[in-house]
């Protein structure tokens, strides 16, 4: 008698990590949620895309970042959900631009543009979470978006096909931007400006400050819970 084959089993070989069940309370800075059907940590883009073109066709794919804005049902999360690893932590400064890996913490990139004496970028270091989710909900703080500072994104589809994407096909609305929902972003280029190295950290100081006087900011948190309302603060 054939017996069903599980989903590691149907899933293609792979260099970066398979792992079965697991609890993405875990990995998730709320520390809720059911478990992962099958966690995937790729190796780099090249793992990612092979995973994506032979992975078979109706197993559903979720994408995780560092987990700072997730909330998970505690039923759990069907089929594989991709957790980008070291791979996709890159940060480089090249000229007047800041080129990021996709889960390469916010905070970190505008600490290397501190380094790099790039003015522009300090309202990362007041947003918790990812390049990847910073593009994916149009991440802002403090007057400014990353569209007003994006020179282009690199994105996985589906299928495994790469895309190099303009501010203008990012789609960017409120705490949105229009590329599908299963895109994967991998990269992403900034555009910075040169500046003075004690304006940058003491910009970057205020921000700081303000954020520790309207968030809990020693405990785990997403940053802002609720949308502005038009014309207003949330908070």
């Amino acid at each position: 008698m054939m017996t069903q084959q599980s989903l590691m089993e149907r899933l293609p070989v792979v260099r970066g990590r398979y792992s079965e069940n697991v609890s993405l309370s875990e990995v998730t800075w709320f520390r809720v949620g059911g478990p992962a059907e099958v966690l995937f940590r790729p190796a780099d883009q090249d793992d990612l895309v092979a995973f994506l073109g032979a992975k078979p066709a109706q197993v559903p794919v979720t994408v995780l970042g560092v987990g700072s804005n997730l909330l998970v049902r505690d039923g759990g999360v069907p089929g594989v959900v991709v957790r980008l690893g070291r791979g996709f932590t890159t940060i480089e400064a090249e000229g007047t631009q800041l080129r990021a890996g996709g889960v390469a913490l916010d905070t970190n990139v505008a600490l290397v543009a501190l380094d790099a004496g790039l003015a522009g970028l300090e309202f990362l270091s007041g947003i918790p979470g990812t390049m990847g989710g910073a593009l994916r909900m149009n991440a802002g703080a403090y007057g400014v978006e990353i569209k007003d500072v994006l020179h282009s994104a690199r994105a996985v589809d589906g299928n495994g096909n790469v895309h190099d994407l303009t501010p203008g096909e990012m789609g960017f609305t409120y705490r949105r931007c229009g590329v599908p929902e299963d895109w994967i972003f991998t990269e992403a280029t900034l555009n910075g400006r040169p500046g003075d190295g004690d304006d940058i950290a003491r910009r970057m100081d205020e921000i700081r400050s303000e954020r520790a006087l309207t968030q809990p900011v020693r405990i785990p948190t997403g940053g802002s819970t609720f949308a502005n309302p038009p014309g207003a603060r949330a908070w």
